[in-house]
């Protein structure tokens, strides 16, 4: 059997190095994508491995990542999800879980985040009867501050959950403190900012939960999958359950009675003795992800700090090109932060003498891609403007950036001389409107 395997994944080997993309770079008429994965040989052969052997589920793959995962991101535990944003929905149901007693979220309370941001990091505070309550951000960093979370903290505020914009990292240090001090939850959307650092210290290791993304745009992926971290091995306990159905059971899939006691549990009102791998002690899902995802995900890890070098590399020199040019408003990285950027921000002045459609136009005709910066001021989208929120101070930035703002890419697989056409198709035009 495994010389069998072995010759199918030297045809793998084969087929990849056949299917690469002949000749190089033309400018205007390759496309360059403002996101994307980088796959290449390993990672094919991984995921035809894992399928050969039929591997399904979720099993040996999934535990590998998410223990060196888990190593990565400093953090003591992680749970692989199917997507960043059922990360995102188990890290705040998981606050509302009856094991935190006293501790626990219940409809209504607060959760303090941003209105520029992306919906899946909002959509479970609604999804669990709980209320946003929006905050601004700053121009440029894409952030919010310390001092606006601050001033929106009422009587029923319990958590906090923001992104890390672009990955950009916001104020964390300082955010978590504040956290701290008032008792509250802090959950780092950190699906944007994996690699990036605030005070020396990896986002995703100040917060009670951390939430990652490996849909194919970010910073590593396996097509689709997410994952929640945490240091709180309580948490972690209730992240688990609300992911595989609700179940009580700590056992993997195919194991039996690791606690040794299966059936010598009494809970609820079931009768004594009642099988443990069916005992259900939260209103769950199931969000897992499967091997042949993790088997992608391991060979992508590998890569991990060789993508965030590129990723810091093409910002930079997107940055250091655009520097000094007219009407456009550039992205700057957080005092006392090292980003591992996610995309490259512009906003254009609303004095310019072009306005943002004109020069997204622009480009995208020169087959430069674009982007929005997600959902720009959510609270003026349709799926919100009837639901229960609460918006402290006015979001004047965030309509700026639903108006004016979009981003461009810096993802790995960009070249050089990609970037410097896009910096000079950039300066064209700004020359030509001027």
């Amino acid at each position: 059997m495994s010389a069998h395997k072995n010759l199918v994944l030297d045809e793998v080997r084969k087929f990849h190095q056949d299917s690469q993309p002949q000749g190089g770079f033309v400018p205007g008429v390759t496309e360059i994508w403002p996101s994307g994965a980088v796959l290449e040989e390993e990672d094919r052969v991984a995921l035809v491995e894992a399928a050969l052997e039929m591997r399904i589920a979720a099993g040996v793959s999934s535990r590998k990542f998410e223990s060196a995962f888990a190593r990565k991101l400093k953090r003591r535990k992680a749970h692989l999800t199917n997507s960043g944003s059922s990360a995102n929905l188990l890290a705040v149901s998981a606050l509302t879980s009856h094991v935190l007693e006293d501790q626990r979220l219940r409809p209504g309370d607060e959760v303090i985040t941003v209105a520029a941001g992306f919906p899946t990091t909002v959509n479970p505070i609604l999804q669990n009867g709980l209320t946003p309550v929006f905050v601004d951000v700053e121009l440029g960093t894409y952030n919010t501050t310390a001092a606006r979370v601050e001033q929106a903290i009422g009587p029923r505020t319990r958590a906090i959950i923001i992104a890390h914009a672009l990955g950009n990292p916001f104020e964390v240090a300082e955010i978590a403190q504040l956290a701290a001090d008032r008792d509250l939850f802090l959950i780092e959307d950190n699906c944007d900012a994996v690699g990036s650092t605030y005070d020396g210290k990896l986002t995703g290791t100040f917060g009670d939960l951390t939430t990652v993304s490996f849909y194919p745009a970010h910073h590593l992926t396996m097509g689709e999958g997410g994952c929640v971290l945490t240091s709180n091995l309580a948490l972690a306990r209730i992240v688990e359950s609300l992911r595989d159905w609700g179940r009580d059971c700590w056992c993997e899939p195919g194991e039996n009675d690791k606690c040794l006691k299966r059936f010598k549990y009494q809970m609820g009102s079931l009768p004594e003795g009642y099988d443990h791998k069916y005992i259900f002690s939260h209103v769950g899902y199931n969000l897992k992800a499967t091997d042949i995802q993790a088997a992608l995900g391991l060979t992508q890890l590998a890569k991990l700090d060789d993508f965030c070098t590129a990723r810091r590399r093409n910002w930079r020199r997107l940055r250091e090109g655009l520097d000094g040019v007219p009407h456009l408003l550039l992205p700057e990285a957080t005092d006392r932060s090292d980003p591992s950027w996610f995309g490259f921000a512009i906003t254009v002045d609303a004095e310019a003498p072009f306005s943002r459609a004109e020069f997204v136009d622009h480009l995208e005709e020169r087959k430069i891609g674009t982007r929005r910066l997600f959902a720009g001021n959510l609270t003026r989208h349709p799926a919100y403007q009837d639901q229960r929120h609460r918006v402290v101070g006015d979001l004047t930035n965030s309509d700026i950036i639903t108006d004016q703002t979009f981003w461009i890419g810096v993802y790995p697989a960009l070249t050089d001389e990609m970037i410097d056409y896009v910096v000079s198709t950039v300066k064209e035009f700004i020359a030509n409107r001027a």
